[in-house]
């Protein structure tokens, strides 16, 4: 007999509220500090280089970071190594906060004061390296098994709604208090979301190889990643529909060129899917997506590639909010169905290490994404290029179904109960 769904489950679990709420601080902080820090070199550069030098800046360490951190995560202490991280992201923010303030500019070059944006971009790509691990193996020691799934829901909806946040704070605080006070904002975030740490206890640690060399440990991560089927489609699945769907990163074009909307019509298409996405989240803490989990992933990223086609064609303003809406909704099932898979599916001695491998995936083919867009829109042109995006998310769900067949069964209801 299926237990009635509470779709409040884990909020019952005070520790976990503490949780979400320095994440959604953290999260907000980040993404506020990521937009200063775009806005802060286009205004010394001038150049839409220098922003695309940003993203690759802070990719190279993480990706390059992320299985020795997996590594780390899985052989120390979480709540422990959750502190460190939070602490050592405070002194990157300490290090923007210098570094906008009106003494540095005064005193320094335009150049010199780049290439120490661009210094703290890349020691912040080190630290998100750990992050990732750290929290994907803290939530599964904070609540219990049968929670993970509804966990996963309220974890992805508050981290969905911080994106959302941050960036509209960081732009209206831009024009209201200037950068340097901006950065003072962020700083006093991660300081409350550091002192909050104090209401999470101690975490065993499950993992018991502890010691174990670091190359066998590795090899031990991905090879569970290769041999677990349902971790690895889903986390290819993503990775693909990420680099595909990367229809965002041309959203300038359509606003000016295409929709010729204008900056009001850019900040409601840029909207629009965290809008459909943070719905779903919300949503889905009501609907049980672990029953045929496989099933809800393909047709999630079947409409998702559907969306980018939709958006792609269209040329009417209310029909591409529409289409970048659905986008956003299903990228939303697909990312919370993805999160429960790896969470159900992932023994806890080897979280941090298939969080790292998600993290290489996933967090890598974020900015190939914007780059394969990009590139494809200067090749084909812009509309052929999403749509051509849109029509290789369909081929992958395709070949997908055809290549894995058992993937379509997958159900998580049972290992929810084990």
């Amino acid at each position: 007999m299926e237990n009635k769904l509470d779709p409040y489950a884990a909020l019952r679990y005070k520790e976990f509220n503490v949780f979400l709420l320095i994440r959604f601080i953290l999260v907000i902080g980040w993404s506020m500090q990521f937009i200063i820090v775009e806005w802060e070199v286009y205004s010394l550069t001038k150049d839409p280089l220098s922003l695309g030098l940003i993203g690759l800046v802070e990719v190279i360490p993480a990706v390059s970071m992320a299985l020795f951190a997996g590594h780390i995560v899985d052989q120390n202490e979480k709540k422990r190594l959750f502190v460190y991280a939070i602490s050592a992201f405070l002194l990157v923010a300490i290090g923007y906060y210098f570094i906008t303030s009106p003494y540095v500019y005064s005193t320094y070059a335009s150049n010199e004061i780049l290439t120490g944006i661009y210094l703290l971009v890349f020691i912040g790509g080190f630290i998100r390296a750990f992050f990732g691990p750290i929290i994907f193996s803290l939530v599964a020691l904070i609540v219990p098994k049968k929670i993970y799934p509804n966990a996963a829901t309220w974890s992805s909806s508050t981290w969905q709604l911080a994106i959302v946040v941050g960036p509209a704070f960081a732009g209206f605080s831009i024009a209201w208090i200037g950068v340097h006070a901006s950065m003072g904002f962020v700083l006093a975030a991660i300081v409350l979301g550091l002192l909050l740490t104090v209401f999470i206890k101690k975490k065993p640690i499950l993992n018991p190889k502890i010691g174990e060399p670091i190359m066998q440990s590795l090899k031990a991560g991905l090879s569970f990643v290769y041999k677990t089927k349902a971790i690895l489609v889903a986390i290819t699945l993503d990775m693909v529909a990420v680099l595909f769907g990367g229809a965002i990163a041309l959203l300038p074009i359509y606003a000016q060129d295409i929709l010729e909307v204008g900056s009001e019509g850019f900040g409601i298409l840029r909207a629009a899917p965290a809008v459909g996405s943070v719905i779903m989240m919300f949503a889905s803490a009501y609907m049980p997506l672990t029953k045929n989990a496989g099933k809800k992933l393909l047709i999630a990223i079947f409409g998702f590639g559907l969306s980018i086609i939709a958006f792609g064609v269209s040329s009417i303003f209310w029909v591409s909010v529409v289409a970048l809406f659905l986008y956003g909704v299903t990228d939303g099932v697909s990312m919370i169905i993805r999160q429960t898979i790896l969470q159900l599916k992932t023994p806890d001695e080897v979280r941090g290490r298939v969080a790292s491998v998600n993290s290489i995936f996933v967090g890598s083919s974020n900015e190939l994404g914007a780059f394969e867009s990009g590139l494809t829109a200067k090749l084909m042109g812009t509309v052929q290029a999403v749509v051509f995006g849109g029509v290789m998310t369909i081929l992958t769900v395709g070949f997908t179904s055809f290549k894995f067949p058992n993937f379509k069964k997958l159900d998580l209801t049972k290992d929810m109960n084990e």
